[in-house]
Protein backbone atom coordinates (compact mmCIF):
# COMPACT_ATOMS: atom_id res chain seq x y z
CA UNK A 1 0.00 0.00 0.00
CA UNK A 2 1.37 3.73 -1.03
CA UNK A 3 0.60 6.54 1.19
CA UNK A 4 0.02 9.49 -1.25
CA UNK A 5 -1.59 11.86 1.14
CA UNK A 6 0.61 15.17 2.36
CA UNK A 7 4.72 14.14 3.58
CA UNK A 8 4.27 15.04 7.16
CA UNK A 9 8.26 13.49 8.01
CA UNK A 10 10.61 16.71 8.75
CA UNK A 11 13.34 14.79 7.02
CA UNK A 12 13.53 12.66 3.69
CA UNK A 13 14.31 9.01 3.76
CA UNK A 14 16.23 6.79 1.61
CA UNK A 15 14.81 3.52 0.63
CA UNK A 16 17.44 0.78 1.18
CA UNK A 17 17.92 -2.26 2.89
CA UNK A 18 20.61 -1.90 6.48
CA UNK A 19 21.23 -4.87 8.74
CA UNK A 20 19.81 -3.81 12.20
CA UNK A 21 19.32 -5.47 15.55
CA UNK A 22 16.44 -4.85 17.73
CA UNK A 23 15.63 -5.27 21.16
CA UNK A 24 12.89 -4.13 23.65
CA UNK A 25 14.72 -1.03 25.53
CA UNK A 26 13.99 -2.66 29.31
CA UNK A 27 14.95 -5.91 27.88
CA UNK A 28 18.51 -7.54 28.00
CA UNK A 29 17.80 -10.31 25.73
CA UNK A 30 15.34 -11.11 22.86
CA UNK A 31 17.64 -9.31 20.44
CA UNK A 32 16.21 -9.77 16.60
CA UNK A 33 18.03 -8.98 13.53
CA UNK A 34 15.64 -7.58 10.48
CA UNK A 35 16.45 -4.94 7.73
CA UNK A 36 15.04 -1.07 7.17
CA UNK A 37 13.16 -0.72 4.70
CA UNK A 38 13.99 3.67 4.58
CA UNK A 39 16.04 5.27 7.23
CA UNK A 40 16.37 8.95 7.77
CA UNK A 41 17.57 11.32 9.86
CA UNK A 42 14.37 11.21 12.27
CA UNK A 43 13.69 7.44 11.87
CA UNK A 44 13.24 3.90 10.09
CA UNK A 45 10.90 1.94 8.64
CA UNK A 46 11.84 -1.49 9.68
CA UNK A 47 9.98 -5.10 8.97
CA UNK A 48 9.95 -6.88 12.78
CA UNK A 49 8.34 -10.30 13.66
CA UNK A 50 6.25 -9.23 16.68
CA UNK A 51 3.88 -6.45 16.23
CA UNK A 52 5.10 -3.78 19.41
CA UNK A 53 2.87 -0.91 20.66
CA UNK A 54 2.42 2.42 19.92
CA UNK A 55 5.25 4.12 21.77
CA UNK A 56 7.08 1.09 22.63
CA UNK A 57 11.02 1.97 22.78
CA UNK A 58 13.31 -0.22 21.16
CA UNK A 59 17.12 -0.23 21.19
CA UNK A 60 18.42 -0.39 17.68
CA UNK A 61 21.96 -1.29 16.57
CA UNK A 62 22.04 -0.19 12.65
CA UNK A 63 25.50 -1.04 10.58
CA UNK A 64 25.67 1.68 7.31
CA UNK A 65 28.19 1.61 4.73
CA UNK A 66 30.43 5.04 5.79
CA UNK A 67 30.64 4.29 9.24
CA UNK A 68 32.73 1.60 10.71
CA UNK A 69 30.97 1.27 13.80
CA UNK A 70 27.43 -0.09 14.28
CA UNK A 71 25.47 2.76 15.62
CA UNK A 72 23.72 2.43 18.62
CA UNK A 73 20.28 4.48 18.89
CA UNK A 74 16.33 4.42 20.88
CA UNK A 75 13.52 4.99 18.91
CA UNK A 76 9.75 4.95 19.49
CA UNK A 77 7.14 2.95 17.23
CA UNK A 78 5.10 5.31 15.84
CA UNK A 79 3.30 2.71 13.76
CA UNK A 80 2.81 -1.34 13.36
CA UNK A 81 0.93 -3.31 10.68
CA UNK A 82 0.40 -6.65 10.70
CA UNK A 83 1.67 -8.15 6.64
CA UNK A 84 1.69 -11.50 7.50
CA UNK A 85 -0.57 -12.67 10.05
CA UNK A 86 1.59 -13.60 13.69
CA UNK A 87 4.50 -13.25 11.60
CA UNK A 88 5.65 -9.96 10.12
CA UNK A 89 4.76 -6.94 11.10
CA UNK A 90 5.82 -2.98 9.26
CA UNK A 91 7.13 -1.14 12.31
CA UNK A 92 7.84 2.92 11.94
CA UNK A 93 9.79 4.06 14.55
CA UNK A 94 11.34 7.56 14.91
CA UNK A 95 14.49 8.44 16.64
CA UNK A 96 14.49 9.74 20.46
CA UNK A 97 18.10 11.28 20.55
CA UNK A 98 20.78 11.01 17.79
CA UNK A 99 24.17 12.66 18.94
CA UNK A 100 25.81 14.83 16.24
CA UNK A 101 28.58 11.98 14.89
CA UNK A 102 25.39 9.61 14.12
CA UNK A 103 23.69 12.63 12.67
CA UNK A 104 25.98 12.83 10.40
CA UNK A 105 26.69 9.57 9.17
CA UNK A 106 23.10 8.78 8.78
CA UNK A 107 22.88 11.80 7.19
CA UNK A 108 25.70 11.30 4.48
CA UNK A 109 24.23 8.02 4.57
CA UNK A 110 20.63 9.07 3.17
CA UNK A 111 22.30 11.69 0.95
CA UNK A 112 24.60 8.94 -1.12
CA UNK A 113 21.22 6.91 -1.88
CA UNK A 114 19.55 9.66 -2.79
CA UNK A 115 21.98 10.89 -5.18
CA UNK A 116 22.16 7.11 -6.49
CA UNK A 117 18.79 7.08 -7.08
CA UNK A 118 18.63 10.51 -8.57
CA UNK A 119 16.06 12.07 -6.17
Amino acid sequence: MVYDGPERRKYVRAEHRFVVSYRVLEEEGNVDISQTKNLGLGGMWLTTNRKFGIGAKLALEIRLPFDPDPIELVAAVVEAKEVVTNLIYDTHLAFLSVDEKHKKSIGNTVDQYLEKKGE
